[in-house]
This record gives C-alpha cells, structure tokens and sequence, in this order.
C-alpha cells in the first residue's frame, strides 16, 4: 500500500492515430462544443489553471507573474481549447509541440566487411504533441464530457500539421480517480512510472 506522502506520476504515450479509440457517446440531451481559441487570451489559461486545478493540487505556476503568463500563451508551440456545454466554459485543453533533433546513422556495414559500425550521416527532427493540460470545471465533472474532450485532445494532436511521431501525456495519483483509466481507455499506453515525495510534486493532467 502506498503511503500518503507518496506521489506516483504514470507517463503514458501513443505512437500512432490508429491506436486511437474513441469515447463512446455518453452525453444526452445537452450540446457540448471543443473550439479553439482563434485568439490568443493568457488570461483564459491562467484562469482555466487555477480553477480546474485547484482541487488537484496543480502548484507550478500558481507564483507565475502575468507577464509569465503573456509570455507562456504567445508560444506558438502552444494551442488552448476551450469546451463549451450548452454555451458554457465547461473545461479546457491545451497541446503542446515539443521539437528534438536526432543523430542519423548509416547502416550496419555489409557482411563482406564483416565490421559492425555506423557514421553519423546527419540529424533527424522529431516532433512530438504533449497533452500539457485537460481537465473539466467542478460543476461539469460527471457528466460524461471527459472522454469527449480527450478524444478532442488526442485527433487535435495527431492533426497538427506536420504529424508527431507520437503525442504523450502524464497523470498521477492525486488526479482525478478515473482518469488513468479514461487515457488507456483511448488508447495510451503506459511507457514510465516515477516515485516521488510529494514535496517536489508537479502539476499533471
């Protein structure tokens, strides 16, 4: 049994939009929208931090400055959705591209050689999509829009041109209890889990 001041964070990836799957409908009689914000508004992402995370303890950047904020939002890199249940803010989504650069390397020599070696012929750039933030409003959580607006958030991802090689996201223990779940259940697949005191904990999603 974990202890309490335990926190664990599951790291949990997805390598291709065919490993998707898709939330069964479960909303009835009621209109729920994902838009993404056709203007940048630092404001909407602060706001949407601390009130969609406060019970889950989100803490990173509750001491940002709004300059801090300004700055975080203009990052191209960057893209905020907003879900709307009957016109109204109802929770939040953001997605962040992530850029790496790869040693290329030539392939093993031949086996009249019989020399196992390879040159480094040049770089690789990788592209990956982190979903950087998810959640819903206190007043929206149960009624069935969380596996919406994730399944929102992973074609959103895989639609951002050009292609990620893959789009991951992270959880941990003091997230909401279903929500390890709700990602496996759209197709992520768990790739780390860390151990760690609560008093370096980090936001999570």
């Amino acid at each position: 049994m974990l202890k309490a001041e335990t926190l664990v964070t599951t790291y949990l990836e997805m390598r291709s939009h065919l490993e998707i799957r898709k939330s069964k409908p479960e909303i009835r009689n009621v209109d729920f929208e994902i838009r993404e914000l056709s203007e940048r508004d630092w404001k909407f992402n602060r706001d949407m931090y601390f009130k969609v995370g406060e019970q889950w303890k989100w803490i990173d950047k509750r001491p940002w400055t709004d300059a801090q904020w300004k700055e975080y939002a203009s990052d191209p890199d960057l893209r905020t959705f907003a879900g709307y249940c009957e016109n109204e803010v109802a929770g939040y989504l953001e997605l962040r591209r992530q850029s790496m650069s790869l040693q290329a390397r030539a392939p093993a020599a031949t086996e009249k050689t019989g020399e196992q070696r390879s040159q480094v012929t040049g770089q690789i750039r990788t592209e990956e999509v982190e979903i950087a933030y998810f959640g819903l409003l206190p007043d929206f959580i149960g009624r069935g829009l969380g596996g919406t607006l994730l399944t929102s958030a992973i074609e959103n991802a895989w639609a951002w041109s050009p292609t990620p090689s893959r789009v991951w996201v992270h959880t941990c223990n003091r997230d909401h209890p279903n929500a390890l779940a709700n990602y496996e259940a759209r197709g992520f697949k768990i790739y780390k889990e860390e151990t760690s005191d609560l008093g370096s904990m980090t936001d999570s999603v």
